[in-house]
């Protein structure tokens, strides 16, 4: 671990992006004493053809078994498969109750909605596919099969522990029409939206396979090095992820160029270091411009030439709100690693990929900002440095990217709101009193209904940050935040290591609010039974115990704040406050005196737990007492 830290510090050399440079990007801890993850290694050719919007590949992987076990299979996602009709992404939205409204637009009314999927009506020419031509492991062929999104493929000879093989792919694939992510010919008419558009091996980690299918939420993937090669259209400008390797030969606002050439085409030459994902998007009427970070990274951004002046004049005011953002999350979880980063017009609405954002680019500048680049620029810390499996555990990444979105804009215009988050924690409640709740721990594809799965993920994850902070106070949250990223960056954390992070910092045992709040449905409602002068009754309603800040305010209008810690915690958080006795969580009860006589009684006043009945939380005594 501390090898891991040492690179990170020493690595942060940040250089312009336009040069043709080795990356200083820290490496991967792929294998040491008691840990170990597997490593992927990309080179791709990829040639495509514009007018007819297909493409030819080649692909070499090469494959690192860091794993103790033997594996005798292997699994790639063909992700462009998704979109065509029948699939299980088109079955998924004409089934569910409430459908992605890009996938089935409503064409009802909303007394009685009538949803029909837009990947349903799709034409030969329109879906998307990825077909293998050709698939070998150390030069010899494989047989595979593919079911839907997933290539499933028996090897010839077991990968063993700590052995390394070739994986050599021909294979071919057309760009769907944009319905989700990616596509061609978005509603802002940007040409290529390449993400999740290449064949991309399956994780395999101490749980094993994680071979999914593409339905709505895909990313857990292989860590690596990329070396892509992309050939289009000259006129066409791409953006994405990775270092441009010959930016002379280029143009297009990277570099001047100076070798021409009679071709129709150019070959773009990218090189991503230590990434799980490698994303493009390419369109002939791109901007293409270019901010230095102070003591970070390259900004890239590219838009449409073609958009109306206020909406250009949104995307340079853009910039150096994107700066100051870049720099405010570094310093709030952990520096930046790479030397670039690109915000890219394209795709269906805000989307994160490796060392990018796909947005859209004809709204405002503050819903813009405040809105999408915000948010997915706080991905870059949770599923793109970090990495949770986000098909198993979505909330680590949706919701501790909004945490970290709503803290910067509450401080970036100065709203100095004690919870920021509270229309979160709304949402949050509203479902957890509906009956209708899932908990965290179900598959993000698997809720019954996507609004449940909002809830769960961007909601109650965010909750799930912000109420850490009031059990273990906001100064140790904003440390473990910190000591989460030093401790796993790169390295695919699961539930239990943001609790460990903040155990460390705060000396409290926590094992209980990981289970409480995220494995079950249990609700937290705590209620000021009774007031008699000078003593306080407080009965605990909800499952789920809680440690409890309290003001009391007297008769003579003085007031004074008061701190329960939960037995459970063995200890408690650093506070100002009164400290009373513990509560353990079995007693219904708790009893207090105060000294002097009592006015009324608030249970967290600061609104950051997740009582989900405010209204008893609020006493005042009977003045016949």
């Amino acid at each position: 671990m501390k090898y891991l830290i040492v690179l990170i510090l020493s690595s942060l050399c940040f250089l312009f992006a336009n040069s043709e440079t080795s990356a200083q990007t820290p490496q991967i801890v792929y294998k040491t004493e008691g840990y170990w993850q597997q490593q992927a290694n990309y080179t791709m050719d990829i040639d495509m053809d514009v007018t007819s919007n297909q493409f030819k590949g080649k692909q070499n992987i090469v494959y690192t078994n860091n794993s103790p076990d033997e594996l005798d299979k292997v699994f790639y996602h063909l992700y462009f498969n998704a979109f065509q009709p029948g699939s299980e992404m088109d079955i998924r939205a004409q089934t569910i109750l409430d459908p992605d409204r890009r996938l089935a637009p409503n064409v009802g009314t909303k007394e009685t909605p009538v949803y029909k999927s837009r990947i349903a009506k799709l034409q030969p020419d329109e879906i998307g596919y990825i077909k293998i031509e050709s698939l070998l492991q150390n030069e010899k062929p494989l047989t595979y099969d593919v079911v839907g999104t997933v290539l499933e493929v028996k090897l010839n000879q077991p990968i063993q522990p700590g052995e390394q093989v070739n994986f050599d792919m021909v294979f071919n694939g057309q760009v769907p029409v944009q319905i989700r992510r990616s596509g061609r010919y978005n509603k802002e008419g940007v040409a290529l939206s390449m993400s999740q558009w290449y064949p991309k091996l399956a994780e395999y980690d101490d749980e094993g396979w994680h071979a999914y299918s593409y339905i709505a939420r895909e990313f857990y993937s292989v860590w690596g090095n990329y070396d892509v090669k992309i050939t289009i259209d000259k006129n066409y400008i791409i953006g994405g992820t990775g270092y441009l390797q010959n930016a002379n030969e280029i143009g297009h606002g990277y570099a001047k160029k100076t070798i021409e050439t009679k071709s129709d085409k150019l070959t773009w030459h990218f090189v991503a270091p230590n990434v799980h994902d490698f994303a493009w998007a390419a369109d002939p009427d791109y901007n293409h411009d270019i901010l230095k970070v102070e003591n970070g990274p390259a900004l890239h951004f590219f838009y449409k030439n073609t958009m109306s002046p206020q909406q250009l004049e949104n995307w340079k005011q853009l910039q150096p709100k994107a700066a100051k953002l870049m720099t405010y999350y570094s310093n709030l979880v952990g520096p930046y690693p790479y030397e670039q980063y690109s915000i890219i017009q394209g795709g269906d609405a805000g989307m994160e990929y490796g060392m990018c954002t796909f947005i859209r680019g004809e709204v405002e500048l503050e819903s813009m900002f405040k809105s999408t680049v915000s948010h997915e620029m706080a991905h870059t810390w949770f599923q793109f440095l970090l990495a949770s499996n986000e098909a198993k555990h979505e909330w680590m990444d949706e919701g501790f990217a909004t945490y970290i979105e709503y803290k910067a804009m509450n401080d970036f215009y100065n709203e100095n709101k004690t919870n920021p988050w509270e229309k979160l924690y709304t949402r949050y409640i509203e479902i957890a009193n509906s009956g209708l709740e899932q908990p965290q721990t179900n598959y993000a594809d698997k809720y019954e209904l996507n609004s449940i799965y909002s809830t769960a993920s961007y909601h109650k994850g965010c909750v799930f940050l912000s109420q850490l902070g009031y059990v273990i106070g906001e100064d140790n949250l904003n440390k473990t935040i910190k000591k989460y990223y030093n401790d796993f960056v790169f390295k695919h954390p699961k539930p239990f290591d943001i609790i460990r992070s903040a155990e460390k910092i705060s000396g409290l045992e926590l094992d209980w609010y990981l289970i409480d709040f995220t494995q079950t449905t249990n609700t937290i409602d705590y209620a000021v039974k009774h007031i008699d002068k000078k003593t306080v009754e407080l009965e605990r309603i909800g499952l789920m115990p809680m440690p409890l800040d309290l003001t009391v305010t007297y008769t003579d209008k003085s007031t004074e704040n008061f701190y329960i810690p939960l037995r459970q915690m063995r200890g408690e958080k650093p506070t100002s406050a009164t400290l009373l006795e513990d509560w353990a969580w079995v007693f219904p009860t708790y009893r207090f005196k105060t000294s002097k006589k009592i006015e009324s009684v608030q249970i967290d006043p600061s609104g950051l737990m997740a009582d989900v009945n405010t209204e008893n939380n609020l006493s005042y005594r009977d003045k016949k007492n």
